[in-house]
């Protein structure tokens, strides 16, 4: 009997996340067939935005760490697949270099651009200078101890600085105009054209699956223990004999490969990388998704990113300055309200405990009023 329970009530608890799975795939398939070009690209790039809310629930939900500088590994990602696309681009051009240069009098390919022109390093570079990036900065903040409120300011910090310094390079990288994709060529075609905006949106769904299925096998081990642990009680996980700080590095990097990821996906689809990826606005609207789909349950990130940029994008298209009151709100919600997210509430005993927290406390029933029930029954 006590099987059979245990078995129904994992069932009951499964249902709203295989729910939310079907509509997701049905979503997905169903978009290009019903959503014209532009809405279907949108969706693209809401979706690679999903990667980099997985790799922040990964790193705050799972180990406690909020990063408020996620766009410095984003923008990285999409700077390098923008390079790539401009030299691919640009060979028939005057010095075989891209157009923008002449405007700075630079007649000469800067050397940090020649591994560019191989796509394999490319391909390889996206996730892998972010990451390495991440373990650097990560490393000399978590070998100091440094957590909570402090990390976090260090790490928008950090953004500031790379925000500014991007800035300031227009002859590197063309400074705050950045570099234009949907005017470069790739396997022959426009990477603005319709028919290659429908294949980078399927091979955006494809690496949304990839990457939840990577970051659950990350959390379902024991090294997801250990993120856990640093989470709830990290003095006592180092006093056990563990290292949280190569735990922490190695987490941090792996949050920053697939900022990386998502970030050249956007870069794609969006036509454009700049500087203004590493706004601060713009990571910390990173970890709202994260907060409002549910910490810790991977697939809330996936909801949070998708659907708050999508609402965005159609409460800005019928009223342009509505959307700062409704993100102001939505964050006022999850905090007083929901600080499980919605993914969270649905898990557990969500509309009952939605009301206890307004005020409408649930009749429990106590000891006393059980041996009265008990009595009652002895009297009639």
């Amino acid at each position: 009997m006590f099987e059979s329970f245990t078995t129904r009530t994992k069932q009951r608890f499964c249902w709203p996340q295989l729910l939310l799975w079907v509509v997701v795939i049905a979503v997905i398939v169903a978009a290009p067939v019903v959503l014209p070009v532009f809405r279907l690209n949108l969706l693209g790039r809401f979706l690679s935005l999903a990667i980099v809310a997985l790799g922040i629930d990964l790193i705050w939900g799972f180990t406690g760490l909020l990063s408020l500088g996620q766009g410095i590994f984003f923008a990285v990602g999409g700077y390098a697949a923008a390079m790539y696309l401009q030299l691919n681009s640009s060979e028939g051009q005057p010095n075989g270099i891209p157009e923008f240069f002449s405007l700075y009098g630079v007649d000469r390919l800067p050397f940090f651009w020649e591994p560019f022109h191989n796509p394999v390093f490319t391909l390889i570079a996206i996730w892998f200078v972010p990451a390495l990036l991440a373990a650097v900065l990560g490393n000399m903040v978590f070998r100091n101890r440094i957590k909570g409120v402090y990390f976090s300011i260090l790490t928008q910090a950090a953004l500031l600085v790379f925000f500014n310094f991007f800035n300031g390079q227009q002859k590197l990288i063309n400074g705050t105009n950045g570099l234009k994709t949907d005017v470069t060529q790739l396997f022959g075609q426009m990477i603005g054209s319709p028919e290659m905006q429908r294949g980078f949106f399927w091979l955006t769904c494809l690496m949304v699956f990839l990457t939840w299925f990577f970051v659950r096998w990350v959390v379902r081990g024991r090294f997801g223990d250990v993120l856990i642990a640093i989470r709830d009680d990290e003095p006592r996980l180092r006093f056990t004999g563990f290292n949280p700080t190569l735990f922490k590095t190695i987490v941090f990097a792996i949050a920053g490969g697939l900022a990386g990821i998502g970030g050249a996906l956007f870069t794609v689809q969006s036509g454009i990388v700049s500087p203004q990826y590493m706004a601060v606005p713009f990571s910390i609207e990173m970890v709202i998704w994260v907060a409002v789909g549910g910490r810790g349950t991977l697939v809330g990130a996936i909801f949070g990113a998708v659907a708050i940029m999508y609402t965005k994008s159609l409460v800005s298209e019928a009223w342009p300055q509505g959307w700062l009151f409704i993100q102001g709100g939505l964050f006022i919600l999850v905090v007083t309200a929901l600080p499980e997210g919605v993914i969270g509430w649905l898990k557990s005993d969500g509309p009952r405990n939605l009301l206890s927290r307004i005020g409408f406390v649930r009749p429990i029933g106590t000891y006393p009023q059980l041996e009265m029930d008990g009595q009652d029954e002895v009297q009639t």
